[in-house]
């Protein structure tokens, strides 16, 4: 398996995109340990990768925060011994229009899109160097790269990412660290309901997508895999974008 003897610590893994991620890495032979702000959720997949004959662990921890991103980094390394891979994916969205956004709502999404993938880096870097190995695999999304109609915030938070990631990728290169991003279209999660559910906001995504639907978290979560594995060994600094063609 592709990640087999390897140790995942993933952001936001109690539901969606992150779930996704958790299952997926488990099920190419990953430990992981499933951090969310709600423990009943990042238990229940906990409970879904032991049952696949993996192990894995539940970390409360907000990441918006330096010292609970560091908390987390720290119990992973308590309960496995070492991280190999570092997936940022934890994220909120606040929408408004750009003239009716609040402070609170602007702080908000940047504080854990931009600042906690920052914090979770931070956190975890000086064990992937010490050990001269690791995988970091930012989430970043179409958002940042064409923008959004009323998620300024959410745009400019992932936009941010793409600068973490090729900023990281730079810096860490020497310590045999790779950093790369994932760029996730309209995929079919909690996050996206609003956009599917509307017949009108649906026939405009799906029109402007060439393969013809939304994603699955599958479909990025495979992706994810890969650039956390070995055979992405040649791959730093890359943000892959995963559609369905949308940004083409």
């Amino acid at each position: 398996m592709r990640l087999e003897g390897k140790v995942a610590v993933i952001t936001g893994a109690g539901q969606g995109l992150g779930r996704a991620y958790a299952l997926e890495f488990a099920k190419q032979g990953a430990d992981v340990v499933v951090n969310d702000v709600n423990m009943d959720n990042a238990n229940k997949v906990v409970k879904e990768i032991e049952g696949m004959g993996r192990e894995a662990i539940a970390v409360k921890a907000g990441v918006d925060s330096r010292e609970e991103a560091q908390k987390l980094i720290d119990a992973a390394i308590e309960k496995f011994g070492k991280v190999d891979i570092l997936v940022n994916n934890a994220g909120i969205t606040r929408t408004a229009m750009l003239h009716k956004m609040t402070k609170e709502e602007w702080d908000q999404v940047i504080s854990v899109n931009l600042t906690g993938v920052y914090n979770c880096i931070r956190a975890v870097a000086p064990h992937m160097m010490e050990r001269k190995y690791g995988k970091i695999v930012n989430v970043t999304s179409v958002a940042g790269v064409r923008g959004t109609m009323g998620q300024i915030n959410y745009g400019a938070a992932k936009a941010g990412v793409i600068g973490i990631t090729k900023s990281a990728a730079r810096e860490l290169a020497k310590y045999g660290i790779n950093v790369n991003a994932v760029a996730p279209g309209v995929i079919e999660t909690a996050m996206t309901e609003v956009i599917r559910e509307n017949p009108k906001f649906r026939e405009k995504f799906i029109s402007e997508i060439p393969l013809g639907r939304f994603g699955l978290p599958e479909d990025v979560a495979l992706v994810a895999a890969f650039l956390a594995s070995d055979d992405a060994r040649y791959v730093t600094g890359q943000v892959l974008m995963v559609d369905g063609g949308i940004v083409m």
